[in-house]
């Protein structure tokens, strides 16, 4: 009997402590509410900031560079505090079109921008910007295109119909809440977006005199105007955490425009053997030190094309966190190659950054091409030609042999030389 009263109350008394924890809404399956509202703070702290969001991969905050196909090769944006580098195109056609996608995509996510160049006056850059295809623009652009998708999705498929239960492809392009935006090439970035935004201009015919003398140093005059330039900006408007008393954090998307050319008074690309050949190199080293502390973003492009000494090249690429290279086809043999006939150059992703990371992130894409539509600039998967046909001449087959063989391991790997098949 004391055994069975012990246990009455032993279950009279855990009775009790559920009653008390049902009341006290505290069970041993929840999280203790000053953890779980930390961690709500620290979500708010990442979202907080317009225009970002967090990498999936890593944790770290990043920004989109305006062109939505490269976010996704890049790992989904590029990372706030690092650098991207494009080299430049043969006859800079098509590398200002993302010079000009990142500073569009600041813009519109309400950044403040600081251009900074050697061949055109800020102001003018700003002005020749594309503009924003939101949701307005979305749907008078792709009307058409929806009115056909309805047609098409109303008529029942009497062949395959099983894919009527795959997943159907987005018609409508990317709203103007999401992480990213579309650009149309045509028209022009309205006034009253450039009239309320923040940026900043550096001319380097303006900040420099020419009776201005020199000290010697190893650092280029021009580089060293526009990192004191760049680390004011960065310390007076608070992008280096300084000021706790701003609310509001912003982001800072710098952009630099043909750097190491003869404008910016560099001679790397004259001469192979030259007396400046770490002035872009030690810039690149502070750049990256004043970014790593700070809400900001950088582009620079170079035209590596120019640069005569190779070492040079390899040099610039590992002081930068990403490279992307830019190879048009105009002057060359591959802009009459029937396999290029649907694009107007290649991209290549040389270089991807490795941020709280012990692994190298490399690609896995290999064969990359653009083009430049009417409206937009787009990548894609760079694929033969079907080559079905009978009538298709004896001279254009070799011509696609030869030219699957220049691909590589990305493509056409069973096209070796002339023949299709070789025992």
């Amino acid at each position: 009997m004391a055994a069975a009263a012990t246990c009455g109350t032993g279950t009279r008394s855990t009775g009790s402590v559920v009653v008390a924890a049902s009341r006290n809404n505290v069970t041993s399956f929840q999280r203790r509410g000053p953890r779980a509202s930390g961690t709500d703070s620290g979500c708010s702290r990442l979202v907080s900031i317009a225009g970002t969001r967090p990498s999936v991969r890593n944790g770290q905050l990043l920004v989109s560079t305006g062109l939505p196909a490269l976010d996704q090769l890049l790992g989904g944006g590029l990372a706030v505090g690092t650098v991207l580098l494009i080299e430049e195109d043969k006859y800079n056609i098509y590398s200002p079109l993302l010079f000009k996608y990142f500073l569009a995509e600041g813009i519109v996510t309400g950044h403040t921008l600081l251009v900074a160049s050697a061949k055109e006056d800020p102001a003018d850059i700003l002005q020749e910007l594309p503009a924003p295809l939101l949701d307005d623009n979305c749907k008078k652009e792709c009307d058409e295109d929806i009115c056909n998708h309805k047609t098409e999705s109303n008529i029942k498929m009497k062949i395959a119909w099983r894919y009527q239960l795959l997943p159907k492809m987005e018609a409508r392009l990317v709203s103007s809440s999401r992480f990213g935006h579309y650009y149309d090439v045509s028209k022009r970035i309205p006034q009253e977006l450039i009239e309320a935004s923040k940026w900043h201009g550096f001319f380097l015919p303006e900040k420099i005199s020419s009776t201005l003398n020199v000290e010697p140093c190893s650092l280029n005059h021009g580089y060293i105007k526009l990192l004191q330039f760049i680390q004011n900006i960065i310390y007076e408007e608070g992008f280096d955490g300084s000021n706790p008393q701003k609310k509001q954090k912003n982001i800072l998307r710098i952009g630099i425009q043909n750097l190491g050319s003869p404008l910016w008074g560099d001679d790397i690309c004259w001469t192979e053997n030259c007396d400046s050949s770490h002035s872009l190199t030690k810039f690149l080293y502070m750049l990256r030190g004043l970014l790593r502390t700070s809400l900001s973003a950088c582009i620079i492009t170079v035209p590596t094309h120019l640069i005569q000494n190779k070492a040079i090249i390899a040099r610039v690429t590992n002081l930068s966190d990403t490279v992307v290279g830019l190879e048009s086809f105009i002057g060359s043999e591959k802009e009459t190659n029937p396999l290029y006939k649907d694009y107007h150059g290649l991209i290549h992703i040389r270089q991807i950054p490795q941020l709280n990371n012990l692994i190298y992130d490399v690609s896995d894409v290999k064969d990359l091409a653009f083009k430049l539509k009417r409206k937009l600039f787009t990548i894609e998967r760079l694929h033969l030609p079907p080559d079905l046909s009978d009538t298709v001449s004896r001279s254009s087959k070799q011509d696609l042999a030869e030219s699957a063989k220049l691909l590589g391991p990305g493509c056409g790997m069973t096209a070796r030389g002339k023949k299709h098949l070789d025992f």
